[in-house]
């Protein structure tokens, strides 16, 4: 792990907050001290809308000074965002064709109900077009946290639905997402190229970044991270991160 990492990034849902949910006030008081001494990026397939909800709305008593240094990466780092003049902005947005946004939605709801997978009782959309990402959500955006972890506690049905629909769509990337969730985006676009842009955006290497995510197995959707050799800290959800943050931000203040 760098000694003193520059960056700090981490997934969302289930690292920093449970799923779907807003940060837990341990967690939000945690990030707005990290904020303090380092450089903070968020990065996850949620929409920008989701990122409010989950995580800007609930930093109680941060400073705009300290809110320039966080970065936003929804959906997959296909689209990046900055806090200036008091609001956010839109840096790019790796935005998908409308072609390539019927194709995706075509190619993921005839899979799903070929292979069984398109329930009946949902909560909130099952299909959304994020502008960057098509995401296949199989109980709904809005469904009970329960719900999404007894649907597929083995990742089986995402990895088939998701190998499935690569065969369908090879110009496209498809990506295992969440509990529930496989999203799409153009080709070679995932939190790899992300953190790449982040990178070259920012003048900070990879190497002095730190990435804390939950799904950094092969399948997972935080997986490319770790294969582009940036340091990462595994978490099993917002609990574990809490506590690694408790023993890092001291060391991070008695550096500074």
């Amino acid at each position: 792990m760098p000694e003193f990492p520059r960056i700090v990034a981490f997934d969302l849902d289930d690292t920093l907050a449970a799923s779907k949910s807003p940060l837990d006030p341990r967690m939000a008081a945690l990030l707005v001290r990290l904020l303090d001494v380092a450089d903070v990026c968020v990065i996850s397939g949620g929409r920008f809308s989701q990122f409010e909800m989950q995580l800007i709305d609930n930093l109680e008593g941060v400073s705009d000074e300290a809110l320039a240094r966080l970065y936003l990466l929804p959906t997959c780092g296909t689209q990046y965002y900055r806090h200036s003049a008091g609001s956010w902005h839109q840096i790019y947005a790796e935005n998908l064709s409308d072609d390539e946004k019927a194709r995706a939605l075509s190619a993921v709801e005839k899979t799903a109900r070929e292979l069984g997978f398109w329930e009946s009782e949902t909560w909130g959309d099952i299909l959304e077009d994020r502008g960057s990402q098509i995401t296949f959500s199989a109980l709904g955006q809005a469904a009970p946290v329960a719900n999404k972890v007894l649907w597929d506690p083995s990742g089986d049905k995402k990895n088939a639905l998701r190998e499935a629909v690569q065969a369908l769509l090879p110009d496209l990337e498809v990506r295992s997402g969440g509990s529930t969730s496989v999203d799409i985006t153009r080709r070679g676009i995932d939190k790899a190229y992300g953190m790449k842009r982040l990178a070259e955006l920012t003048g900070v290497p990879l190497s002095d970044m730190l990435f804390v995510g939950d799904r950094l197995d092969e399948n997972g959707n935080d997986y490319p991270v770790k294969v582009l050799g940036v340091e990462c800290v595994a978490v099993e959800g917002w609990l574990d991160t809490a506590s690694f943050l408790e023993e890092l931000i001291p060391t991070l203040t008695a550096s500074a």
